[in-house]
């Protein structure tokens, strides 16, 4: 029974703590909202909160390998928070009854209630240029379904998936806004609104390449940054002087105007846009990043384009590291439901490894961590900075405790 053992001088385990970082105020409020508790008896909000973030973060594959897990020892239940464990068909009930907005809406609330701590413990690549400024990067990821049996996520004839849109903060680094729908639903309008607040800068793939978009994003005072796409047609205006010394990356800086009928008839024609053409070694090609803004340096342009890394980035740590591939409902709701709850362990998890560890961690590599010790009562410093893979010795086992009486007390007839 030692894996309940208190020990490194805490009452919770880690769980426990993890699950601390979520104010009460805040759940309740959205609870009161959604009116998610109506009608049930047992199984409220938190408790399902709960048992999806152990699935999240034990990597639970079905509703039975959460419902054992944390069946496991009435202790462990009793200081996370929940008076017993929940059975599979009640779990299955509340991922397909209650909405998903709840949790859509409490990671939002979580971000806001934690976000000055996580800005001033980020630190991304700072571009000089423009480092007061606001960055957005607008990207999606798309996860496969089988048709059959998920028949509300269209894709192809005979494939189904969902598409996660996303725009990530910048000074965060972490989304600030995220929209699910099916995959076959195009890029552009994944998102309900693609104008942001003056100065702000949107970094994003050619999916987005639309000449509406770009007119009204000039008349927002947005600069954008993407792809210009392969058959655009355009006429040169001026070429500008390259950089010398060590940007031997940058091919062309130019400044043009889209000729095509259609910019004609949008009016995006009128405007004169620029051009930058970057090589990129490692993958031996060049692409072409258009732009609304003139006055930047060529570098500046690139560089802010290779931003789109950190997004591409989140998106490979969320599907190796958290459970957004494998879904333990087949109804929109379920997966929608998942898919936020695995947000916001993200977020928790992102919030504890700026603020606790000491050194650069890699997030699978602390996402392990946390995994295998995670029905553990140590705290959360000892496992950032002190828990390392090295070679120690038995010890005794301390005298039997208070919090050893689960199953071990019964089976050897102890009375405690």
């Amino acid at each position: 029974m030692g894996l309940f053992r208190r020990s490194k001088n805490t009452k919770r385990p880690l769980l426990g703590q993890i699950l601390g970082l979520i104010p009460r105020h805040l759940l309740q409020s959205q609870v009161l909202k959604h009116q998610s508790d109506k009608g049930c008896s047992k199984y409220k909000t938190y408790d399902q909160l709960v048992a999806m973030i152990f699935g999240q973060l034990n990597k639970c594959y079905t509703l039975t390998d959460i419902s054992c897990g944390l069946s496991v020892s009435g202790t462990f239940l009793s200081d996370i928070g929940l008076s017993q464990s929940p059975a599979k068909s009640t779990m299955s009930d509340g991922n397909k009854k209650r909405t998903y907005k709840i949790y859509e809406s409490l990671y939002y609330r979580l971000l806001s209630y934690h976000k000055q701590i996580l800005r001033v413990r980020y630190q991304s690549h700072i571009i000089e240029e423009i480092k007061h400024l606001t960055i957005k990067l607008v990207d999606s990821s798309t996860v496969s379904l089988c048709l059959g049996l998920f028949d509300w996520a269209k894709f192809r004839t005979a494939k189904g998936g969902l598409k996660i849109h996303t725009v990530w903060d910048d000074q965060l680094g972490l989304p600030d806004m995220v929209n699910i729908t099916e995959a076959k639903l195009h890029d552009r309008y994944g998102l309900k609104d693609h104008i942001y607040a003056k100065d702000t800068i949107i970094v994003e793939d050619r999916a987005y390449f639309d000449f509406e978009l770009m007119l009204l994003r000039i008349r927002a005072g947005n600069v954008f940054v993407t792809r210009i796409k392969a058959n655009t047609v355009f006429e040169q205006v001026e070429e500008l002087d390259l950089p010398g010394g060590a940007d031997q990356d940058i091919l062309k800086d130019q400044t043009i105007k889209l000729t095509s009928p259609q910019a004609k008839r949008t009016g995006i024609s009128e405007q004169v846009l620029r051009l930058v053409s970057v090589y990129k070694p490692d993958e031996n090609k060049v692409i072409e990043i258009i732009t609304n803004q003139l006055d930047w340096s060529a570098r500046t342009v690139a560089d802010l384009y290779k931003k789109r890394w950190d997004i591409e980035l989140f998106f490979k740590a969320m599907k190796q590291n958290l459970q957004i591939k494998t879904f333990l409902g087949i109804s929109e709701n379920a997966v929608k439901s998942q898919i936020y709850v695995a947000l916001i362990c993200y977020l928790l998890l992102e919030l504890i490894r700026r603020c606790c560890c000491d050194r650069a961690t890699a997030f699978s590599n602390f996402c392990e961590k946390i995994r295998i010790c995670l029905m553990h009562y140590l705290t959360i410093d000892y496992l950032c900075n002190q828990l390392k893979p090295i070679v120690k010795k038995a010890e005794k086992p301390p005298d039997k405790t208070l919090f050893d009486r689960d199953n071990y007390g019964s089976q050897l007839r102890i009375a405690l």
